[in-house]
């Protein structure tokens, strides 16, 4: 499940996938985050992961930097910062990292939910 909020006084999207998380979910959610004409066009997200397991194979991740480069276009940037516990999927998201560049995306991996706000807080863009 993909469970989204808004945290207005920090100005950071807060995303949670939590247990058994599929490649539609995803699609899904990414496709949600383009639609949303009410986040600020230069979004950060926190994602905590760290309850999740992906259902995903390497082939998968494809379609999700294709999702991904389409919401990309509705925004100056985004800035994810993106908390994971389970080996298998910190795999995958080191490989999606490596397939996912893209000029206005930044994407940082965090063990801590600390860490990964302390980068997302204080992170500033080269474009």
């Amino acid at each position: 499940m993909v469970n989204s909020s808004f945290d207005y006084q920090k100005n950071i999207l807060i995303t949670r996938f939590e247990g058994n998380v599929t490649l539609k979910e995803v699609v899904d959610y990414i496709n949600a985050t383009r639609l949303n004409q009410e986040y600020p066009r230069k979004l950060r997200i926190l994602t905590d992961s760290s309850k999740s397991t992906m259902l995903m194979v390497p082939d998968d991740l494809q379609h999700i930097v294709e999702a991904n480069n389409e919401s990309l276009k509705e925004y100056t940037y985004i800035i994810d910062a993106i908390v994971l516990e389970n080996p298998k999927d910190t795999a995958l998201s080191y490989l999606y990292k490596e397939i996912s560049k893209n000029k206005n995306y930044f994407f940082q991996l965090f063990s801590t939910n600390k860490a990964a706000r302390k980068w997302l807080e204080n992170f500033e863009p080269v474009l």
